[in-house]
């Protein structure tokens, strides 16, 4: 007589979330940001724009030229009022220095930066009104009483929404990633949004140990204007311990996405293969345009490298001025995607 055969369960299924490692990777970038710009905000601060200030804003060109079409076709305003609003607006902002000596009350700078501003509000305004009367259409009704309320924000404190520009601009990084995701990687953004709480919860950490400490020892050109650029001279109860290590918290992690993350999951070829950019392949002297616009800026991050090394504090000056062409073609390119 047999005996019967025991019975076995099944075997399981192993659990696989999609899009782990890249989220647990994110997740890595932000606590290794957290944990040095909380330790040593100031040298982090130093460090990290030396290393990735050039590079990540050639690999954005990079991203962003492999994104864009050939051909401009109908959309043509929108990509001219693009150019001369980022060209115009980084022109306005390198001359409020020359400006604020002109108007040299308190109430003239005033002014002449809320201009500035305003000028911002309304180009973004532009673009977005553009931007919803092409597919994917939305309802755009909202952006001009948007932007004239921005507006009177801007006249009545003239600084804040600068303040705001410069920690709202690291997230659009990350708002970009989600948008490369959601094209290239979709079974991938769940598990993206649930590490995207990181951010919040390091700063939250980073403002629970360091919002009442001593602020940042020395009084140096450079430390100065590493603490200005965090808002310390708007945001005056705050120390400014805090405020070096929160902005440079979400500098690193936009380097990181810009660096790293971005061009893993969006570049559709190795950077430097410039073939797969739809310009390079509309003709060959478009080709030879391209290779020439990338090999110029290659030479431009050799060139801001050694020029860090040479004198950081006027070259570091220099670059988060003509930056901002950078931060302002992020928008219109966004309106994009979205």
């Amino acid at each position: 007589m047999s005996a019967a055969a025991p019975l076995t369960a099944p075997p399981v299924p192993a659990m696989r979330v999609p899009g782990l490692s890249f989220a647990v990777a994110f997740v890595a970038l932000v606590v290794g940001a957290g944990v040095l710009a909380g330790a040593v905000p100031v040298a982090f601060s130093i460090a990290t724009v030396f290393l990735f200030a050039g590079p990540h804003n050639w690999l954005e060109a990079r991203y962003v030229l492999g994104r864009l079409p050939a051909r401009v076709g109908k959309l043509w305003p929108f990509f001219l009022l693009s150019a001369v609003g980022m060209v115009g607006l980084t022109a306005g902002f390198a001359a409020l220095p020359w400006l604020f000596d002109v108007f040299d009350t308190a109430a003239g700078q005033g002014a002449v930066l809320a201009t500035w501003n305003t000028a911002f509000v309304f180009w973004v305004a532009a673009l977005t009104g553009m931007r919803s009367r092409t597919n994917p259409r939305f309802d755009g009704g909202w952006v001009w009483p948007v932007a004239f309320l921005l507006t009177a924000g801007v006249w009545l404190n003239p600084v804040a929404l600068n303040v705001v520009m410069v920690y709202l601009h690291p997230l659009m990084a990350l708002l970009l990633l989600d948008r490369e995701l959601g094209r290239s990687r979709k079974a991938w953004r769940p598990a993206y949004r649930v590490a995207l709480l990181a951010v919040p919860l390091g700063l939250a950490l980073l403002y629970g140990r360091l919002h009442d400490t001593p602020d940042l020892p020395g009084t140096d050109a450079l430390t100065a204007a590493i603490t200005n650029h965090a808002g310390a001279g708007y945001l005056e109860n705050v120390s400014t311990h805090f405020l070096v290590a929160a902005h440079t918290f979400l500098e690193m992690v936009h380097y990181g996405a810009w660096v790293v993350l971005i061009p893993l999951v969006g570049l559709r070829a190795w950077p430097w293969q410039l073939g797969a950019i739809p310009a390079a392949r509309r003709s060959p002297a478009w080709g030879r345009g391209v290779a020439a616009f990338f090999a110029c800026g290659l030479l431009v991050v050799l060139t801001l490298w050694a020029c860090f090394l040479l004198d950081y504090p006027t070259t570091r000056s220099v670059y988060f001025t003509v930056a901002l062409l950078h931060v302002l073609a992020e928008i219109p390119f966004l309106l994009r995607m979205v």
